[in-house]
Formats: structure tokens, C-alpha cells, sequence
């Protein structure tokens, strides 16, 4: 396996999202046969039972983004102790209809900020619970629970104002790709 393809799953659809931010710095810190492809989840429709028998366009795209994929990143906020709305329902289109689980087998890791003293660790939680059911073997050590006291953490390219951080999210990164090409098919 030359590049490894990872599919990013950003919780957060707000422009100047810190979820948005610290995908950016994990990318940035990743070795070049990593490549980052940010799948866009704004404009699915709701997951409903009856698009099983014909599913829409948006869905299928998902489905096909998430499948030309060797590996997931899940980057989520938490809102009111779990993970968002629009996060959850990409998760419930790509992985429907039943038997076609666009996630199931990939390896993937959870990650996520938030401006609360928890960074996101409940919604992660959250979401490591939904993965499980879904077949996704998601790395366990270590958790990256992000607080972003100021604006200034990560910017907007991911560059990483704290050296400490920056280290934090390096061993991240270390450890995930190590993940992903011990079980990518």
C-alpha cells in the first residue's frame, strides 16, 4: 500500500470550527503517504428507512467516499454530552441500508475539541460505543480530548501554537498511522 487514503469525518459544520482546526494540525503532522480526504456531511439528507429501497445521491456519495477509504478519522465537538446531530446522521446513511456498512473493518480513530474542561470526552465516548456496533476497529490509546481556552491553540491551517500540544498531537499521530497500516486491508 503506496498512500494511505484516510476518510475525515468532521462533527462540526461552523466555518471556523476548532474540530475543523485540529483535523488540520493531525494532517499536518502525519508522515506525506497519509493523504487527508475531508468528507463533506453538510448536505445529506436525514437518514430515513425508506431510502433503503433507493438511496439518494448525497447518500450514495457518502457510502462511496467512506469505501474508497483505507482508514477513518472522526473529529467531533460534543453537544449536550454526545456527538452532533449531523455527525450521527452521515454515520447512520453510510452505514445503511442493512448489510452494506460502508464502515465495517476499516480502522479509525476518535479525536475531538471542544471549549469545556472535558474536551469532547463524552461525546467520544459516544461515538466509540456507535463504531463498535459498526464494526470499526478504532485505536483506544491515546484519547485526544482538545480544550481550547483561546482562539490562538491551532489555526485555521493547523499550525500548533503550544509545543506541548504539538507533541501531544505527534504521538497521536505516530500511534494512528501505526493503526491504520497494521490493519488497513
Amino acid at each position: 500500500m503506496s498512500t494511505i487514503k484516510v476518510a475525515v469525518l468532521v462533527g462540526s459544520l461552523r466555518k471556523a470550527s476548532i474540530n475543523k482546526r485540529l483535523a488540520r494540525a493531525v494532517e499536518r503532522l502525519a508522515p506525506k503517504d497519509i493523504a487527508f480526504e475531508y468528507i463533506r456531511i453538510d448536505s445529506l439528507p436525514l437518514y430515513n428507512q425508506d431510502f433503503d429501497a433507493d438511496y439518494p445521491a448525497e447518500g450514495k456519495r457518502l457510502k462511496h467516499e467512506i469505501e474508497a477509504a483505507d482508514a477513518v478519522l472522526f473529529v467531533t465537538p460534543e453537544y449536550n454530552r454526545g456527538i452532533p446531530g449531523v455527525l450521527k446522521n452521515a454515520i447512520d446513511l453510510a452505514s445503511r441500508p442493512w448489510g452494506t456498512n460502508s464502515f465495517a473493518g476499516k480502522p479509525g480513530a476518535v479525536i475531538g475539541a471542544s471549549i469545556g474542561a472535558t474536551g469532547s470526552a463524552l461525546a467520544q465516548q459516544h461515538l466509540r460505543n456507535v463504531l463498535a456496533y459498526l464494526d470499526v476497529a478504532t485505536l483506544a490509546q491515546p484519547e485526544v480530548y482538545v480544550q481550547f481556552k483561546d482562539d490562538g491553540l491551532i489555526d485555521a491551517e493547523g499550525h500548533v501554537a503550544s509545543e506541548g500540544t504539538q507533541k501531544f498531537l505527534q504521538g497521536f499521530v505516530d500511534r494512528y498511522v501505526a493503526w491504520v497500516k497494521a490493519h488497513a486491508k
